[in-house]
C-alpha cells in the first residue's frame, strides 16, 4: 500500500537516512529509494547504479544515493487539486529590478556578439510550516504531467521539484533527449501562438543538442516541434533520438549538461557569465537527476504459460535523467525556490521578469490551500 510507502520514507527521514522518492510523468506508479548509511556516495564514471543528483556546474561532483532498498506502489490523487484551482499566490517583487538589469546586462553582451543566448534566473524565499512528505503530495496531486521527487540527505540538503523536461532516456543503447525553450501562460481552451523570440530560442537549443551529439551518437533523428503544456504554462518541444555506443554515457552527458535551455550558447562564456553575475549559488537547480542503470527482466514472449518462458527474457538496462527545474530547496523553516528564462537578443527585460514570476508559481502553489 501507498501508505506503507509512505511510512517507511518518513521513518528514514526521521533517522537522518538520505532517500528520493519520486513519479515519473503521466505514470501512478511512485519509487522510493532508502540508502542504509549516511555516506555521501559520488558518481565517478556513470557506470553505477542508483539515483543520481547533479548539480548545474559539471565541476562539481554528483551525488549517487545507493539503491539499498527500492520499493515502489500506485499513488492515487487524494484531492481534485489541479494547477490552476489554487489560492492566491504572494509574489515578492523585491528583486525585480536587479533581475531586470541582470536581464539587461545579458542582453547588451548579446549584442557585443560575446554570446547568443543565456539563461538568467533568480531565487526566492517564502517560509515554509508544510513537512517535505505534505509538499511532496501536493505536488504529485497538482503536477501530473511533470517529473515530480523529494530528495534528501543529511549531508546536502532537501530537494522538491516537477520538472517537466527530460535531459536523457536511454533504454539499453536506445535514447531521446528533448529541447525545450520557450515559455508562455496556458489559457483554457486557446492555442498557443509563438513568436519569433520563442521559435528562434528553441530552435537554438535544437540545433546546439543536435550538434553536440553527432560525434557521439548514431542514427540522430529530429523530432516536430511540438507545443506541450506543464502546469499554467506552454512550453516549446522537439524530441531527438537516436543510438549511443556502449561506454559512452558519460561522453554523451557531458554533450548534454549542461544544455542552451538552461546555461546558454555558447556554454563556456554564458556558464563565466552566470556564476558571475547572477550573485547567488545555483547548486542543484539546472543540474540533473534520475535512475541511473537501473536493469530490469523484459519478457520477450508474450505467452506467460510457456514452460520456456525465461529462455525468453532479456535484461533490460535503463537510465533515465530530468533536468532538475521548477525545484525549490528546503533550509529549516525556508523554502528557496529557483526560476529562470533564457535571454535572447529579442528579449524584453520586464517580460522576462513576468516569466520568472510565472514560473515561480509552479513552485508557490504548493504551499497554498484550497
Amino acid at each position: 500500500m501507498f501508505s506503507e510507502l509512505l511510512k517507511n520514507v518518513v521513518n528514514h527521514h526521521a533517522r537522518n537516512l538520505p532517500f528520493v522518492v519520486y513519479r515519473k510523468p503521466k505514470e501512478q506508479i511512485v519509487r522510493a529509494i532508502l540508502q542504509e548509511d549516511s555516506e555521501v556516495h559520488y558518481v565517478k564514471d556513470f557506470t553505477e547504479t542508483g539515483f543520481v543528483f547533479a548539480p548545474f556546474d559539471s565541476q562539481e561532483p554528483a551525488v549517487l544515493i545507493s539503491s539499498d532498498s527500492i520499493c515502489s506502489e500506485n499513488y492515487v490523487q487524494q484531492s481534485k487539486t489541479t494547477a490552476r484551482a489554487q489560492g492566491s499566490v504572494h509574489i515578492d517583487t523585491s528583486q525585480k529590478e536587479f533581475h531586470i538589469n541582470l536581464v539587461k546586462k545579458g542582453i547588451a553582451q548579446i549584442r557585443q556578439d560575446e554570446f547568443k543566448k543565456v539563461v538568467l534566473s533568480r531565487k526566492v524565499k517564502t517560509d515554509c510550516k508544510t513537512t517535505p512528505v505534505d509538499l511532496f503530495l501536493k505536488l504529485l496531486d497538482t503536477y501530473g504531467n511533470a517529473f515530480c521527487y523529494l530528495w534528501y540527505h543529511p549531508k546536502v540538503g532537501t530537494w522538491l521539484g516537477a520538472t517537466p523536461e527530460i535531459l536523457l532516456k536511454i533504454e539499453n543503447q536506445q535514447f531521446t533527449t528533448m529541447s525545450l525553450a520557450g515559455t508562455q501562460k496556458y489559457v483554457e481552451n486557446e492555442v498557443p501562438q509563438w513568436g519569433n523570440k520563442e521559435l528562434d530560442e528553441q530552435q537554438l537549443v535544437t540545433d546546439y543538442i543536435s550538434n553536440a551529439l553527432r560525434d557521439s551518437v548514431s542514427d540522430l533523428n529530429i523530432g516536430e516541434r511540438e507545443s506541450i503544456r506543464a502546469g499554467d504554462l506552454w512550453h516549446l518541444r522537439t524530441k531527438l533520438t537516436g543510438r549511443i555506443e556502449k561506454g559512452s554515457l558519460t561522453k554523451v552527458i557531458q554533450s548534454l549538461h549542461p544544455t542552451p535551455a538552461v546555461c546558454g550558447m555558447p556554454m563556456d562564456a554564458t556558464k563565466k557569465f552566470i556564476l558571475a553575475k547572477e550573485n547567488y549559488n545555483r547548486e542543484f537547480y539546472t543540474g540533473f537527476l534520475g535512475e541511473l542503470n537501473f536493469k530490469s527482466e523484459k519478457d520477450r514472449s508474450s505467452n506467460s504459460r510457456n514452460q520456456e518462458n525465461r529462455a525468453y527474457r532479456s535484461i533490460k538496462n535503463t537510465t533515465t535523467l530530468f533536468v532538475n527545474l521548477r525545484c525549490m530547496q528546503l533550509k529549516k523553516t525556508i523554502a528557496h525556490i529557483y526560476v529562470g528564462g533564457g535571454v535572447t537578443q529579442d528579449s524584453e527585460a520586464e517580460k522576462e521578469w513576468e516569466e520568472t514570476v510565472a514560473k515561480s508559481k509552479t513552485m508557490l502553489r504548493a504551499f497554498t490551500t484550497d
